[in-house]
């Protein structure tokens, strides 16, 4: 019999668990997040402030918290998650342009190859008995990165993804990326803390061949999970791969944000996810479970 080697024993365990079988994570799983279990470290994307709350930006003010949520609906009980009852729910206010983020806050001990995979779904506010597949506008995920304070050239990094769905009640539906953000603005007075929004409506590129139609079902109670995957390189700082339930995307034109290293944020490796309304109707973006592991 011959025997396993240390990286077939590490595959044959993962098939064996039905929570991470559903993953192809590279070598060093970082975090499984099943929201069975809780938060698992997902929270508030809070803009940043000095001496008083009113200098954060309008765009972060308008963030809360995301919730464990069973899907609940007025017409069937609750949906649950794909694998449990909890999904984690990011929900977007009632008005059009509205957006909400969550945030896990962790940093690197190596630079190198890193991949976050998920289950999703989204879908509006179900209060009309109609399918209003084009009241969301946008879901979406970003890294927010920044090199060691040991390396030569200091960067923060953001790469950022989101799928269109719809904008101004136009269906598009297809993936895009943003490599410029919105201008830096100081706070306070002790030369500490700057902010910008990042997630600004402006400035969003098609990712080439990016047009997807996701499924969306027939009423507006219903939903659908989808399987994303994105791998980035932490040494270079570049995308190296996108997938979405069967298509695999062109990613040769793909930019993330990219600005000066701050001051206090080395070795920073932040992970997001938003949604946005095209409607005077909240919208939903929920989680069913993360995964996210490197060649570390």
């Amino acid at each position: 019999m011959t025997a396993l080697s240390a990286d077939d024993l590490r595959r044959a365990m993962q098939h064996a668990d039905p929570r991470l079988s559903r993953f192809d994570p590279l070598s060093r799983i970082i975090c499984f997040d099943d929201f069975d279990r809780g938060f698992c470290g997902w929270t508030q994307l809070v803009g940043n402030y000095e001496h008083t709350l009113d200098a954060m930006l309008p765009g972060y003010a308008q963030h809360s918290q995301s919730m464990l949520s069973t899907l609940p609906a007025w017409d069937f009980g609750s949906h649950g998650s794909a694998d449990g009852s909890y999904a984690l729910k990011v929900a977007a206010k009632a008005y059009k342009g509205a957006q909400n983020v969550t945030i896990k806050r962790l940093t690197f001990r190596k630079r190198g190859p890193i991949r976050i995979e998920f289950y999703f779904t989204f879908k509006p506010e179900a209060n009309e008995l109609r399918l209003s597949e084009t009241d969301v506008r946008s879901i979406g995920f970003l890294y927010d990165l920044q090199t060691g304070d040991k390396d030569a050239d200091a960067w923060r990094v953001m790469p950022h993804l989101r799928f269109l769905n719809a904008l101004d009640g136009r269906h598009l539906q297809k993936w895009q990326f943003k490599r410029k953000t919105t201008p830096f603005k100081n706070l306070g007075t002790e030369n500490k803390t700057v902010t910008h929004y990042h997630l600004s409506p402006e400035d969003w590129e098609d990712i080439p061949g990016g047009e997807q139609k996701l499924c969306y079902n027939e009423i507006p109670t219903k939903v659908n999970w989808h399987y994303g995957c994105f791998d980035f390189d932490l040494a270079t700082m570049q995308a190296t791969g996108f997938r979405c339930n069967d298509r695999v995307f062109d990613m040769s034109t793909y930019e993330p944000i990219r600005i000066t290293g701050m001051r206090n944020l080395w070795c920073m490796l932040n992970f997001g996810f938003f949604v946005e309304s095209d409607t005077a109707k909240r919208s939903f973006l929920y989680l069913d479970s993360v995964c996210v592991s490197g060649d570390f």
